[in-house]
């Protein structure tokens, strides 16, 4: 029998492209790992939070970060949170996440589920905004705030990282439509 070595892609192959204002480029190496609220639960979650991270559960709409900035936690939903982080350092995400929080929570690997697209620069926010309907402004969405959103025809989840930067994810299987849609966006503010 032939020995197959299978190696791992990302979505968009690491995709990085500069524009005039606007640098656009595939995030990879990183995990994403769902965290639900067990039913009664919000109080063990959140102690446990509080010990392994130095943080507290993201109120819907925003993120936390840890102690140690090398975790984002970003609030999807009542009850389900997502934890960004790197994957390079630990080999499952789902492993990583539990057992810093043990049995507080339910934990789902969606690192392979999504295409993410980091979009930063002084005309980030305009090119964003052409295929966004949330108020994108500065002083609306704020550094740390995350939303789920459309883009174009596109179910996506935008998250202000920095003061002129964002990570748009949407689900692998758009990662193209995705790269087209932002790119021409950007291509019709220059």
């Amino acid at each position: 029998m032939a020995d197959y070595v299978l190696t791992a892609k990302s979505p968009l192959n690491g995709v990085a492209k500069e524009f005039d204002g606007v640098t656009m480029a595939e995030v990879t190496g990183k995990a994403l790992v769902s965290v639900a609220i067990p039913m009664g639960g919000d109080k063990n979650l959140a102690a446990a939070i509080s010990k392994a991270y130095k943080t507290n559960i993201p109120p819907v709409g925003m993120s936390t970060t840890s102690a140690d900035e090398k975790t984002q936690f970003l609030g999807l939903q009542s009850d389900q949170f997502f934890a960004l982080f790197d994957a390079d350092e630990h080999e499952d995400g789902v492993t990583h996440v539990a057992d810093r929080l043990g049995s507080a929570g339910y934990y789902t690997d969606q690192s392979d589920s999504w295409v993410m697209l980091a979009v930063s620069g002084p005309k980030s926010r305009v090119a964003l905004a052409r295929i966004c309907s949330l108020d994108l402004h500065h002083d609306v969405f704020v550094e740390g705030t995350v939303a789920r959103t459309s883009m174009e025809h596109l179910g996506t989840i935008i998250y202000r990282s920095g003061t002129d930067s964002f990570i748009i994810f949407s689900i692998r299987s758009t990662a193209q439509a995705l790269l087209h849609a932002i790119e021409t966006s950007i291509n019709n503010i220059l």
